[in-house]
């Protein structure tokens, strides 16, 4: 029960944390803010782990140290102002099916970010270690992945806020294919590196360029609701991305993991390419009640 209660108040902490940031950005600055955000989300997923590392697990160290961080950061937003208005009597569980109509590529892009997280950081060391790597080298290599999803956000970011933002998710989308086409072939050698950095970057490139576009078009109670179903499209690609990669490396291929994201990366590229694929973002001619202005 407290595990259900922990999840249920994290995700909440998610969803309106993404919708706050989005609302008091400028959007000329939007690109470069949400990707610092995305720089940290990925750098607390490496210092967790080396957090817990360094304080070991014989005693219950890491539990407080945890709640500790928990309760001192819900102790900044003490006084702080700019948090997306809700309208409760709005609020549901409904809309999922529309947002997913709607913005076929950014919910897919969601999905299968989800689903490189939760495989990155359960199944890519074991991948790593059956092709042969010793358990120190395999880390590193999967520490090299989160780097690069960490340092290159900010780049990213930049761009955003220059280039047409639906462009540089479709070239996200094309570096993702590459790169994990590329690794199985790459694995023992030197190319491996640069490979796994632009695995990493592109990846984490395609959740924060959805968090952009998303913030770009709504406010307030449409904003919070739109992360909502990001959420849930979270949770359904760290549910189905391990799941289908071991089954796959099981019954099909040593290499399902790289070879499942190139197939995620393709489903990808195929909806952003369609018509209508950002419609909302693009033209706003559909938008939910609440969007902002262009």
């Amino acid at each position: 029960l407290l595990r259900l209660l922990i999840g249920v108040s994290l995700t909440v902490v998610f969803v309106l944390g993404e919708s706050w940031i989005n609302q008091l950005v400028e959007d000329r600055l939007r690109g470069r803010l949400v990707a610092l955000y995305g720089t940290g989300f990925a750098l607390s997923q490496l210092c967790g782990p080396l957090l817990l590392t360094a304080l070991g697990t014989a005693s219950d160290r890491g539990f407080w140290v945890s709640a500790s961080l928990l309760v001192a950061g819900s102790l900044l937003l003490i006084g702080r102002t700019g948090a997306p208005a809700v309208d409760a009597h709005s609020a549901s569980g409904k809309g999922l099916g529309l947002f997913c109509r709607k913005l076929p590529a950014i919910a897919w892009a969601v999905v299968l970010f989800a689903a490189f997280e939760a495989m990155v950081l359960t199944l890519l060391p074991v991948y790593l270690l059956r092709e042969g790597f010793a358990q120190q080298m395999a880390l590193i290599m999967v520490s090299t992945v989160v780097v690069g999803d960490a340092a290159l956000q900010l780049p990213i970011g930049w761009l955003a806020d220059r280039v047409p933002r639906q462009a540089l998710m479709r070239a996200c989308g094309v570096i993702l294919l590459g790169s994990s086409l590329c690794i199985p072939a790459a694995l023992h050698t030197p190319l491996i590196w640069p490979l796994l950095l632009s695995f990493g970057a592109s990846a984490g490139g395609l959740y924060t360029l959805s968090l952009i576009l998303v913030g770009q078009r709504y406010r307030d109670d449409a904003l919070v609701r739109a992360n909502a179903h990001i959420a849930l499209l979270w949770g359904v690609g760290c549910l189905l991305g391990p799941l289908s990669t071991g089954a796959a490396s099981q019954w099909l291929s040593g290499h399902a993991l790289p070879l499942l994201m190139a197939l995620g990366a393709l489903v990808f590229i195929v909806l952003a390419w369609r018509r209508g694929a950002f419609s909302e973002v693009e033209t706003g001619n559909e938008a939910m009640p609440g969007a902002a202005p262009r």
